[in-house]
């Protein structure tokens, strides 16, 4: 699996360019794990793929949150650590998610509110079709 490296984008203006998010995010979502994998195996995966940002997959594939290196680090040296903590038991981004078809400029101002550089494009069923990403 190769990943593909975020593409940051800004929407020229809120006033209706005609672009959405599938327009602007990337061709593919790069790695995604199942929700219910350790958190050590999700960091090594992270590594291994070079990427700054896991999707997670619930039981029927759909997006389930996103998951950064700083996050997973940090829950990583924690007290109440285990190697049996799983990505589902830690804080993380869990939506809601980018829909494809929302205008890029409502997409961009709804992910700087809630403080994202980052956000899963979701098709109408919750899979996810890649990842828009802000410029700072």
């Amino acid at each position: 699996m190769t990943p593909i490296p975020p593409r940051a984008h800004r929407s020229g203006s809120a006033d209706g360019t005609g672009l959405t998010a599938r327009d602007a995010m990337l061709h593919a979502p790069g790695p995604q794990v199942d929700d219910h994998m350790a958190v050590d195996v999700a960091l090594s995966v992270l590594i291994g793929a070079r990427v700054p940002h896991l999707l997670l997959q619930d039981e029927d594939g759909r997006c389930a949150g996103l998951v950064t290196r700083a996050q997973l680090a940090a829950h990583r040296g924690g007290s109440w650590f285990s190697d049996r903590t799983r990505l589902r038991d830690i804080p993380l981004d869990r939506g809601p998610f980018t829909a494809s078809t929302a205008a890029l400029g409502e997409a961009e101002a709804a992910m700087r509110v809630r403080i994202l550089n980052v956000s899963p494009v979701v098709d109408e069923h919750g899979y996810a079709l890649g990842v828009l990403a802000l410029t700072p």
